[in-house]
């Protein structure tokens, strides 16, 4: 949405790195081996909510990790291949700029791709909050990070992301956005205790069913025995929810 009301829809740029090497700060609470499963998850949890915002028009995501993309790619997302390779900053850079090389009057948005809590209507709060400036930023739960930047239409996105980039934005002019009540926009997930609080938020169905094995567990949704399926945990919710 312009700043003059006009609903023109948001595009969503989403990077991801990847899976190997995606969120390994939860290795201590997931292993090697389950932590890329887990940042998979995340991710489509993240594109599915955000694809079903209303405030959404669509979303890109850029990866150079192919089985992510295929996966990510059948939600609906577009795949814009990591070609600056320069890091977070970049990759955000590139994306907002493959956006509007298709439509160039874009208004665009930066989002984290590990948002597993992440509810469309509380999406739809911060994007309409954040329409009203030129550019605009959600810190994270911390308040030391941001999960979401935005930029409106010939507006420069300017990311800063990366440890201490509520400060770094703040400092480069975006608009901070106190909205309330949006606390699944803010919930990223770097840490066991930040995933711990997410669930308690209530996680999309990808991250519900990979959440059991943190405990040593089967899956939820995987075959049990006698062929009955396992039940979902109880912070599973449906997606778009």
């Amino acid at each position: 949405m312009r700043r003059d009301g006009a609903d023109v829809g948001w595009s969503l740029v989403v990077p991801l790195k990847p899976l190997v090497r995606a969120k390994s700060r939860l290795s201590g609470a997931a292993g090697e081996e389950f932590r890329p499963h887990l940042a998979l998850a995340f991710a489509l949890d993240t594109v599915t909510a955000a694809l079903a915002c209303k405030d959404v028009r669509d979303v890109a995501v850029v990866t150079d990790d192919g089985m992510a993309g295929e996966r990510l790619a059948a939600l609906g997302a577009r795949i814009v291949p990591d070609t600056p390779a320069g890091g977070l900053n970049a990759a955000l850079a590139h994306g907002a700029g493959a956006v509007r090389a298709r439509r160039p009057g874009a208004a665009v948005a930066a989002l984290n791709a590990d948002l597993p809590a992440l509810r469309p209507a509380e999406l739809e709060l911060v994007l309409h909050s954040a329409s009203l400036f030129p550019r605009a930023f959600l810190a994270d739960a911390s308040d030391f990070g941001t999960t979401l930047l935005t930029a409106t239409s010939g507006v420069e996105l300017e990311p800063a992301f990366g440890g201490p980039s509520r400060a770094r934005h703040l400092a480069s002019g975006a608009r901070e956005l106190t909205t309330p009540g949006v606390p699944s926009v803010r919930r990223d997930v770097d840490t066991g205790e930040d995933l711990l609080a997410a669930l308690a938020l209530g996680v999309g169905p990808h991250t519900a069913r990979q959440a059991p094995r943190l405990a040593g567990g089967a899956p939820a949704g995987a075959e049990a025995p006698g062929g009955a399926a396992r039940p979902l945990p109880p912070q599973v919710r449906a997606s778009g929810a």
